[in-house]
Order: C-alpha cells, then structure tokens, then sequence
C-alpha cells in the first residue's frame, strides 16, 4: 500500500482478488467460449484507442495499449501488452463495456489495482459524500493520472445479473429496539431540520429518547418504493453490488447482433442531495419473463463501471 500526497491512496492485490471477467462475458452470451473470440475480432474491425485523462497521446503508457471497439453503446475493451517497438506482445484481458449519459462529481479516494493485469476497482466520493464502487474501464490508460484532490465527473454505467420488478404494496416489520430508535429518530430529526441532515446527525441520533409508547412501536416500511445501493463486500470485487431502484428510462441497441435492453436507474436517492442514476445493459440471458416500464421499482445484482475522460473536467 502507498500513500503520496498528490496520488489517491492505492493497494495492490494479485489478479485473485479482482477476479476475472467470464462471469461477465456470461451476461452476454451463453456459450462465451465459441463466441468471445469472434467478439474480438469483430470488434477490432471499428475500434478506437480511448486517452481517458490523457490529453493527448504523448502521455499515454507506451507498455500496453487498451483497444475499444465497435463504436456502440456496449462495446469491447481489450488490453494488450506490446514491446518497446510498440508491437502487440499478448493479449492481456477483454471485458464489455458500456458508455452511459449519467455521471457524478467525485473524488478517487482510493484505488484497488492488480499491477499485472493493469486494472482496478475506483472507490470513489461523491461531492454529496456518498461512497461508490466501480470498475475502472479505462485504468490502463489513466493509472498515472489520478490526483487525491481533484474532483471529476465520472461515467457511471453497468451490467445487470438478473433483475426483478419489485412488487407494489410489499412491505417489512422493523421490530428490533435499536432499529426503531434509530429509524424514528432519524425520522424526528430530518422532520425538524426541513428534510436536510444536521451537521451533527449521528450525535442527534445517539442522543434522541422516545417521548412516548408509539415511538417505540415496531416499524412497518414500504420496500416496494425504496432506493438503495450496496457495494460487495469482497476486497477488490467491490464493484460487483446490490441494488434496488426506479427505471427512468427504457432503450435498446443491438451488441454484435444480440439486443440489449438499456435501463437508466436511480440506485440512490436522499433527500436534498443529487440522485446517482446509471445506465444498466440487460440481456436477459436467462429469459426470464419481464416487462419492465418506466416507473416501476427493480432490483438484482449489477457489476458497476466507471469512465473518466479528460473532457469530463468537473472544472
């Protein structure tokens, strides 16, 4: 682990710990063995060398080159080592990517890295203090780039497992004492402060007493309109995450002949802070029987991507 007062913090784990992409190939195709060789080599014939943060091609790494192919919504990201005459050597990994119109403004508070692979999971700061985890597309061309303090607009986009609509009226029993307490607090608390977090909010937590039986009276929440996000709990696999949220907005496209569906969701949403939405590329590879509509609340396991481009200054 390394520390510089110029660079986000960033540990080093082996390519165990960040694991390897046929789990996500698998969101695409069925038979990933027969069909990931052709999807590289189709998607060498329109492709693209991304800068990232580079601003132009002076500073890019010269030991590897990240090839980004065809020109889509979900395209191909390979990475490939190449000797000092700047010829291929090996194919190092390939993984889908997405491109999404959403974005946050944030700060890399650390970098999980595998050095031998060259890529990384970025845990990022929202500038509303939210933490998000995300995988880094575009580390092999952005790793000597970062800054501690700078704030970026990040591209937050991903792929989803498998997703199910949530269904309307469901609800849950909150019947453990400290649960209450701390739900009917933070309830009291944003009620007398207009809806906004004090400064002070976990202290006010800790500190509130019931006034009467009701406060302490179990609990029932609607789980059919909540937002919420968890990030993996797995060191270096925490871009791999949970999530349940409403559908803003429906799309398709095509990936090497394959229809998508494209699912912008909101998967946090407090009040008076800015909601993070991404967009998600389903498949559906399981054919699970879904008509998703916009409005309707969804959840299921999603692996989260992240894009930084120097024309996404937050400056």
């Amino acid at each position: 682990m390394t520390n510089s007062p110029l660079t986000p913090e960033l540990l080093n784990v082996d390519e165990n710990a960040l694991g390897g992409h046929a789990d996500h190939w698998q969101l695409l195709t069925n038979h990933p063995d027969t069909d990931v060789p052709l999807l590289l080599q189709a998607a060498l014939s329109d492709a693209h060398l991304p800068h990232g943060l580079n601003k132009d091609s002076n500073t890019l790494p010269q030991d590897f080159w990240l090839i980004n192919g065809a020109d889509q919504p979900v395209q191909i990201s390979q990475i490939i080592q190449v000797n000092e005459q700047q010829q291929p050597v090996s194919l190092i990994t390939a993984f889908p990517v997405i491109n999404s119109p959403y974005i946050v403004h944030g700060k890399i508070s650390r970098i999980i890295c595998c050095p031998k692979t060259m890529q990384a999971v970025l845990n990022i700061t929202t500038t509303d203090g939210a933490t998000i985890y995300a995988f880094d597309n575009l580390y092999t061309v952005n790793q000597n780039q970062y800054k501690q303090d700078e704030i970026y607009k990040i591209e937050l986009g991903g792929f989803a497992y498998t997703l199910e609509k949530v269904i309307s009226g469901e609800t849950i029993i909150v019947d453990d004492p400290a649960a209450i307490k701390h739900h009917r607090a933070l309830n009291d608390i944003l009620a007398s402060n207009n809806g906004v977090s004090p400064d002070d909010l976990q202290e006010q937590i800790s500190n509130w007493q019931p006034k009467n039986d009701d406060d302490k009276a179990p609990v029932t929440l609607d789980l059919s309109n909540m937002v919420a996000y968890l990030y993996g709990e797995n060191l270096g696999q925490e871009d791999e995450a949970w999530f349940q949220g409403e559908i803003l907005g429906l799309s398709n496209t095509q990936f090497m002949d394959k229809d998508i569906q494209l699912i912008d969701v909101s998967i946090m949403r407090e009040q008076g802070y800015q909601p993070v939405i991404i967009r998600l590329a389903y498949s559906n590879i399981a054919k699970t029987s879904v008509d998703f509509k916009v409005g309707d609340y969804i959840r299921g396991n999603i692996w989260i991507q992240a894009n930084i481009y120097a024309t996404n200054s937050a400056e």
